[in-house]
């Protein structure tokens, strides 16, 4: 049982590290992409592209880690598979 406990609190630290390493590559990688985009071509803001598409899929990334209990998490599988089943007894 603890070690079972173990391996589940590793395993959520280790998409919790996942998660600030990616938020870090976003902050780095989209400075140097503005920086360059202001040297090269400061008319046109091509990086905020980048950034937003990019930042979606770190919103993504950041509710999957977070926000364990939404609507697709495992507790709301469990209880639909629960429910189905309940309803086939009928």
């Amino acid at each position: 049982m603890q070690k079972d406990a173990y391996i589940r609190a590793k395993r959520r630290v280790e998409e919790v590290r996942g998660f600030y390493s990616h938020l870090l590559s976003y902050i780095v990688v989209n400075t140097f992409l503005a920086i360059i985009n202001f040297f090269t071509t400061p008319g046109f803001w091509w990086f905020l592209f980048i950034s937003f598409f990019w930042g979606i899929g770190l919103v993504a990334h950041g509710s999957s880690v977070f926000m364990k209990r939404g609507i697709f998490s495992k507790e709301w599988e469990e209880r639909k598979i629960k429910e189905y089943m309940e309803k086939e007894k009928e």
